[in-house]
């Protein structure tokens, strides 16, 4: 009998095997057949409900929180309405340690979850105005504080999704920093976003992305290297980390160049989605490549010429279609050469396996 993917997934969640210990198996099974096809699936895990028992019941948390809400925040009056937001969190709280810890569903502990941070934050920001702080002090220190209890999520319940929603609040919490309370107006209203990205239209905002993307890209890739075989929450942990990172780091570096006073600012796009996408294929995550979909198009139509008709985007539509599809259908054969071509380099081994090990 052969152990599937599955089998050691469920012998985690059973607690007969440690996610460690299920790492080392399927690495021993991975040396021993020696090929990258001996992997039951060539693409990286992810799942967002095993059923629709799940959407229902997400559906029924939903309804149901919100009723709990509202029943809390009438009967309370203004002494209690302070403390809603926290008490719906405490809530989320205990419903996910069953949800999560004892049943294992995914939607419903991403829903929990979801309560959870959006109640914090709401309480936090709602407490700290009572209190006359300052603005942007107060933007600072609902999602900071947010993002200090979304984590206290992620140690108690290990769910890889809100490794998203912590990253999302800290990313809040950076643009609160190197932003006044205008600025943040301003990109909430729909105004400006391409400043969000531009290192020379707005190096505050733009560093902070860059930095947050480069932050969240190394948390992921440490989640990464500790699940190379991507059968346990550390990869799950990682993808979401990494969908944080890559629109993060891809806008930056592609929205300043073509922002840039260069000469040839469709060149060193091409160069920077052509590291991209070798990156993407390094660490076998298409986050990367999907992120920079958009500029790949504007190459195409860069290079199709200035003529906007029907036919040029017809053109640009077709060949993007193609190459992604190409790039998405022969992305294990890609890879295999591309790390055969690259010389080894600390990590290389602790990485997904590609073609023959031998």
């Amino acid at each position: 009998m052969t152990l599937t993917r599955e089998d050691l997934r469920a012998a985690i969640a059973a607690g007969i095997l440690t996610e460690a210990q299920a790492a080392r198996l399927s690495a021993l099974g991975q040396e021993r057949e020696g090929k990258r096809a001996a992997l039951p699936q060539e693409d990286e895990p992810f799942e967002f409900f095993r059923g629709f028992s799940e959407i229902f019941i997400s559906i029924g948390l939903i309804i149901l929180l919100s009723g709990v809400g509202t029943m809390l925040a009438f009967f309370g009056g203004l002494t209690l309405l302070t403390a809603v937001p926290l008490i719906c969190a405490a809530i989320a709280w205990w419903w996910a340690g069953y949800f999560t810890i004892k049943r294992r569903m995914t939607l419903p502990s991403m829903v929990l979850a979801c309560a959870y941070g959006t109640g914090v934050n709401l309480f936090f920001f709602a407490a700290l105005m009572q209190l006359g702080v300052d603005d942007q002090d107060l933007l600072i220190a609902s999602f900071g504080l947010s993002t200090l209890a979304m984590i206290g999520w992620y140690l108690r319940f290990k769910l890889p999704f809100s490794a998203f929603l912590t990253g999302i609040l800290a990313l809040a919490t950076l643009y609160s920093v190197t932003s006044s309370v205008g600025n943040i107006d301003q990109i909430l209203a729909g105004q400006g976003l391409d400043a969000l990205f531009d290192l020379g239209e707005s190096p505050a905002f733009a560093t902070a992305t860059l930095a947050f993307g480069i932050a969240a890209f190394l948390v992921g890739m440490r989640f990464d290297m500790a699940d190379p075989h991507r059968i346990g929450r550390h990869a799950a942990t990682a993808f979401w980390c990494h969908l944080l990172a890559a629109p993060a780091l891809v806008n930056t570096v592609a929205v300043t160049i073509l922002g840039s006073d260069s000469s040839a600012p469709i060149g060193l796009l091409s160069i920077a989605l052509l590291i991209i996408t070798i990156l993407a294929l390094v660490i076998d995550r298409r986050s990367f490549l999907t992120a920079g979909i958009v500029y790949i198009a504007i190459v195409i139509g860069y290079l199709a010429g200035d003529s906007a008709d029907f036919g040029t985007w017809t053109f640009i539509l077709i060949l993007l279609g193609a190459l992604i599809t190409a790039i998405g259908t022969w992305w294990v054969q890609l890879r295999a050469v591309v790390m055969r071509i690259l010389p080894n380099f600390p990590g290389k081994s602790r990485l997904p396996p590609y073609g023959s090990t031998e």
